[in-house]
């Protein structure tokens, strides 16, 4: 029997510490994950995979001009899963020293040795994996990091939570401010031969503001998500942004209840495709936990909607090559004329289900809803009287029936203007019900998800003080 190959980290250089090079980091976790794809073949794996993360950020926080935290981290991650025929095993570590990896490897294989055989265990086809074009791996224009220090990052925290306790004088009190960057790197490596990496920027400034007195205040905030800081709106701009949202919520009043059609904001709108992907995803469908089962090309939506799963845009917040096991991504229709095209798989759920992976392994890459509609102050016109949700609380949705009752706050409207806020109301409905009766699809996108959308207006739900 073959002794296991010595893996020889060198962990100073792997350790982030020796580069800051991304181009050379990613060369150091790949030969790092062929050193111990090598161990897991040697102690008898007939396939194995290897997933090398690191993780560098600062994140500071204020409240009412004060420093409240400042924190940096540099975290960093090695899984390995091992497959003995159809039997699984999976350890790992944050220790880059030889000896701790050497342990992770025997550890994977010794648990896959105790497991029970799982017919839809393994890798992903070795068919499916992504193969660069001759141009070499695709650019997204995702990497910016941000060279910024703790005090600028405070100082830029507290202008923004200056410039909206100025705006408006019936702001009386702060949640505080925040500003974080970040930068990630990974390399997933395979036993077919695959080795990929990917990195990444996010960056962000954010604000949240309460108005009014005692039981008549109200909170309210607003954020900037950006691969770029320069993609970042000002910190002043989402200071009075937030003031302003903060104090529009102030004097609610009651409605009666009854049936409505609702308006989501765009922020709001895309937890209702996020309802649809928690329903369409494997891992619901083969354990029947879905209100959608056996729906697969079957019509959910007006004729007119249509979600485009996009994978390879520039600066998209969730662009990729390749899913989490090595699987190419692809253009393509998850609803399409209102028909519900495809699930969303990966290689274990697909074969649960005995169909293929959508080289979704790990979630889905830039969703963008088609507008029918204008702006939404236009939608505002077209409803004409109804409610206009801006904020969702609880988790009030059975994922099984579909059933969908949660805490809301917004703006009741009449004759296509605002007329004044509402709050502590319930909104409550069946999501397949509400993706039949969904009648527009706003232009006024929110880019700070991978769920591009606008707003969108449901033609009627039971709105209940």
């Amino acid at each position: 029997m073959n002794s296991p190959t010595p893996i020889r980290s060198r962990a100073a250089q792997v350790d982030a510490v020796a580069s800051d090079d991304p181009t050379v980091r990613a060369a150091q976790l790949g030969d790092l994950s062929q050193r111990l794809l090598a161990r897991c073949r040697a102690n008898g794996a007939t396939q194995a995979e290897v997933s090398c993360s690191e993780e560098r950020g600062l994140s500071v926080n204020v409240r009412m001009g004060s420093t409240e935290t400042v924190e940096a981290t540099h975290d960093r991650g090695i899984a390995v899963t091992v497959y003995f025929g159809q039997h699984k095993g999976s350890a790992s570590t944050a220790d880059l020293r030889d000896d701790s990896l050497a342990a992770t490897v025997d550890q994977a294989c010794a648990i896959a040795r105790h497991t029970e055989n799982d017919p839809a265990a393994g890798l992903a086809d070795a068919t499916r994996m992504y193969q660069p074009g001759a141009n070499g791996w695709p650019d997204f224009d995702d990497w910016h990091p941000w060279p910024i220090d703790a005090d600028r990052a405070l100082d830029l925290a507290l202008a923004c939570e200056q410039a909206g306790r100025d705006a408006e004088p019936r702001v009386t009190n702060s949640d505080g401010a925040s500003v974080g960057t970040g930068a990630s790197l990974s390399v997933y490596a395979n036993s077919h031969g695959f080795v990929g990496a990917e990195r990444s920027t996010q960056h962000s400034i954010g604000c949240a503001l309460i108005a009014g007195h005692g039981d008549a205040m109200q909170r309210d905030g607003w954020y900037s998500v950006g691969l770029s800081s320069d993609d970042l709106d000002t910190p002043e701009s989402i200071g009075r942004r937030a003031a302003q949202r903060a104090v529009a919520r102030l004097d609610p009043r009651p409605i009666a209840t009854g049936t409505y059609p609702v308006l989501f904001t765009a922020e709001i709108a895309r937890s209702l495709v996020g309802h649809l992907l928690g329903a369409v995803s494997g891992g619901a469908l083969y354990r029947r936990a879905s209100f959608l089962l056996e729906s697969a090309g079957t019509q959910l939506f007006p004729d007119w909607f249509e979600i485009q799963e996009q994978p390879f845009l520039r600066r998209g917040l969730r662009s990729a090559a390749f899913d989490g096991e090595g699987v190419a991504t692809r253009e393509s229709a998850l609803v399409e004329s209102g028909v519900l095209q495809r699930y969303v798989l990966g290689s274990y759920s697909a074969r649960k289900l005995g169909l293929e992976s959508t080289g979704n392994a790990g979630g889905v890459h830039n969703l963008e809803v088609a507008a029918n509609a204008g702006l939404r102050e236009a939608m505002l016109s077209g409803m004409g009287r109804g409610l206009l949700v801006t904020e969702l609380m609880g988790q009030g949705v059975n994922a099984v029936t579909g059933d969908y009752s949660r805490g809301a706050g917004g703006f009741w409207v009449e004759g296509g203007e605002i007329v004044h806020a509402v709050d502590n109301i319930t909104v409550a409905g069946n999501l397949k019900a509400m993706f039949a009766a969904i009648e527009a699809v706003g232009t006024d996108v929110d880019r700070r998800s991978h769920i591009r959308t606008g707003s969108i207006l449901v033609g009627g739900m039971t709105v209940a003080a």
